[in-house]
């Protein structure tokens, strides 16, 4: 729940996310439930939105998959988030680490003035954003990703409708 004004009263306001998954670097599911499965090796967007519209907030969460050795399997190496011109990079196991811009950083970080967080959660990372994008991924084969429902038709990506 979410506490804002309504005809001047406070009120409580339901908040609803989609939800997508990534795990063991080939099983999806997608914003709108859809499930498959990918074996790609290259960088890929998870998600974004489809078309630039400056009322939508800017960003994307890409995952980079690359390929076992001696087999046909691929893994994550690493999921990158932008949000507000700023890079944030989570590379398999590197934990307790993130790469913002590029410089190698301890956890927890506050970004842009607060509204971008990234900190340690159990054994994984999460990234949120004051937009309420979520972005866990546990340095290993799983990444999960939440956006404000009334987002999820405008997305595009791994995870896009």
């Amino acid at each position: 729940e979410r506490c804002e004004v309504v005809d001047g009263q406070p009120e409580c306001v339901q908040e609803s996310f989609s939800t997508c998954w990534l795990t063991s670097g080939l099983h999806y599911r997608s914003f709108d439930g859809k499930t498959f499965d990918f074996m790609g090796t290259c960088a890929y967007t998870l998600t974004t939105i489809c078309d630039p519209d400056p009322a939508l907030p800017a960003f994307s969460v890409e995952v980079q998959k690359e390929k076992k050795e001696n087999s046909k399997v691929s893994f994550i190496g690493s999921i990158t988030i932008r949000v507000d011109n700023v890079t944030v990079t989570v590379v398999r196991a590197e934990n307790g680490m993130v790469r913002v811009n590029n410089h190698r950083s301890r956890l927890p970080i506050f970004l842009s003035r607060g509204k971008l967080q990234v900190h340690q959660k159990g054994k994984s990372v999460l990234i949120q954003s004051d937009l309420k994008l979520k972005v866990l991924y546990d340095w290993d084969d799983h990444v999960v990703i939440k956006i404000p429902a009334d987002l999820s038709g405008k997305v595009c990506g791994l995870c896009g409708n």
